[in-house]
């Protein structure tokens, strides 16, 4: 990268989050799915999306979401593992660089091309070794396995304001409990979408998240007179 040219300025991925809480992660979806697939979510508020790596023409699928909804939404890759996907990420003008490891020298790359990295972190190490790579939120990575004690207990340490996303096993009934522990905002990946789930079905499992979230917000007080 030329040292003259400054990486483009992002929005913060909290900002990302405050639209819609859950980023999509699309594993195993082709080209010509993507844009069906991304009208849905987009109808349904959802604004950040992830097409990993591992699936049929991934960088295919991020370039045709980019040419359609440009700043609109916040695309990126997940499974990145190498610095030359995160070069191939930047060219197609997506702006998030997901990882499902603690790869600090990943990041500070991923940093310095302008992206948004949101890496996976399992322990409090893996996850003060991501933010001082300069990472933009963790993905609590694999969260089924790991419960929401891990994440309320790790909260103990992390700084008040990093940004914790769940990923794995998140279903509607459990948004309220990982709220509680901590979670700022989920990766919602198979339970969304796996191949053979229609652009409808996944219209219909994102605003039940959608309404699974609202539950859990806390009620408004009237003003008194």
């Amino acid at each position: 990268m030329n040292a003259d040219v400054r990486p483009p300025v992002q929005p913060p991925l909290r900002t990302w989050l405050a639209h819609s809480p859950f980023v999509a992660i699309l594993r195993g979806i082709t080209p010509d799915e993507a844009i069906g697939v991304g009208d849905a979510l987009v109808d349904a508020g959802w604004r950040v999306i992830e097409v990993p790596l591992n699936s049929p023409g991934a960088f295919d699928s991020i370039a045709r979401l980019q040419r359609r909804y440009g700043d609109d939404i916040l695309l990126g890759a997940g499974t990145v593992r190498r610095a030359a996907e995160v070069d191939e990420l930047a060219r197609v003008g997506a702006r998030l660089m997901v990882c499902p490891h603690t790869d600090p020298a990943l990041i500070r790359y991923a940093k310095t091309l302008g992206l948004l990295a949101l890496p996976g972190a399992a322990t409090p190490s893996e996850c003060l070794a991501a933010l001082d790579a300069g990472a933009d939120a963790l993905k609590l990575f694999p969260a089924d396995a790991l419960g929401p004690a891990m994440l309320a207990a790790s909260r103990a340490v992390l700084p008040a304001d990093a940004a914790v996303l769940p990923v794995g096993g998140i279903h509607t009934d459990l948004i309220a409990v990982w709220r509680k522990a901590g979670a700022t905002g989920f990766g919602i990946g198979g339970t969304l979408y796996k191949p053979g789930v229609s652009a409808a079905q996944v219209a219909e499992t994102a605003r039940a998240f959608n309404e699974a979230w609202h539950d859990t917000m806390p009620p408004v007080r009237a003003k008194r007179s």
